[in-house]
């Protein structure tokens, strides 16, 4: 295998792997991103210890979609996550809770 087909087919990976993001995203609550990883997840239980004057988190997701190429089964039941970096939480709007106008315009 050439480095060009290497990256070709990492390129066509990554693209598969957008377009299940793309369809699955509406059925997710929350996006968390942590230092390795992107979560899609439905239930976020996002705590802060310590120990040994170290501050790190503690996180676990239910009903969660994993982004990433290389698993093979991304949607996962329960997903726990220890780190010592921040980790960005952040609900999803649903498309009922997104006002359109009426005449289908985005201009104001």
């Amino acid at each position: 295998m050439s480095a060009e087909d290497l990256e070709n087919y990492e390129t066509d990976m990554e693209l598969q792997l957008y377009r299940e993001y793309r369809d699955v995203v509406s059925l997710f609550n929350y996006v968390v991103e942590t230092e390795r990883r992107f979560y899609l997840a439905n239930h976020v239980d996002l705590q802060a210890r310590s120990a040994d004057g170290e501050i790190y988190f503690d996180l676990t997701l239910n009903d969660a979609w994993v982004w990433d190429v290389y698993r093979s089964a991304r949607f996962v039941k329960t997903v726990r996550v220890i780190t010592f970096k921040d980790v960005n939480v952040e609900e999803l709007a649903k498309s009922d809770d997104i006002p359109l106008p009426k005449d289908g315009s985005l201009s104001g």
